[in-house]
């Protein structure tokens, strides 16, 4: 294990809209408030989601994600980190509960996910952290890797 040793930063509190697509509103507000890295909490209404909620075959390399899509509106309650890519760009990695009824569903929705009614998020900004998000090609992810050790 390795890790990197920081403090608190900035407080930001989001409102969506609905339409809104969380992880495109929470990249630019990180890109535009130019946060480096930080901590995510989604909760709220959600819609028109694709979840990714395992590989197809966890022995194969890079994996083929199972996705699990709905159209309809769901309740979520989601954490994440943001730190930025090679290319200096936020990076959201979120990993939610999402369910209507007694259809729960978990996984990282990253590949959509819409503001339904009302969303919010709360972004804490994490300062000094040597971390970024790099291209593992083997895994064929863009995974954290902590830059110099404590």
């Amino acid at each position: 294990m390795k890790y990197s040793k920081g403090s608190i930063g900035r407080t930001f509190v989001l409102q969506f809209e609905e339409g809104d697509s969380i992880y495109n509103e929470i990249e630019k507000v990180a890109q535009n408030e130019k946060i480096h890295s930080g901590i995510v909490w989604v909760i709220g209404g959600v819609k028109n989601g694709k979840v990714v909620v395992g590989p197809k075959n966890d022995k194969q390399l890079p994996p083929d994600p199972l996705v699990e899509s709905f159209s309809d509106a769901r309740e979520i309650a989601a954490i994440g980190t943001l730190f930025e890519n090679e290319q200096n760009l936020p990076e959201l990695h979120m990993h939610a509960s999402i369910g209507k009824g007694t259809e729960p569903l978990v996984g990282c929705p990253r590949l959509g996910l819409d503001c339904w009614l009302i969303t919010e998020a709360v972004i804490l900004e994490l300062l000094n952290i040597d971390a970024k998000r790099i291209k593992d090609d083997k895994k064929g992810l863009e995974l954290l890797r902590i830059l110099k050790p404590e």
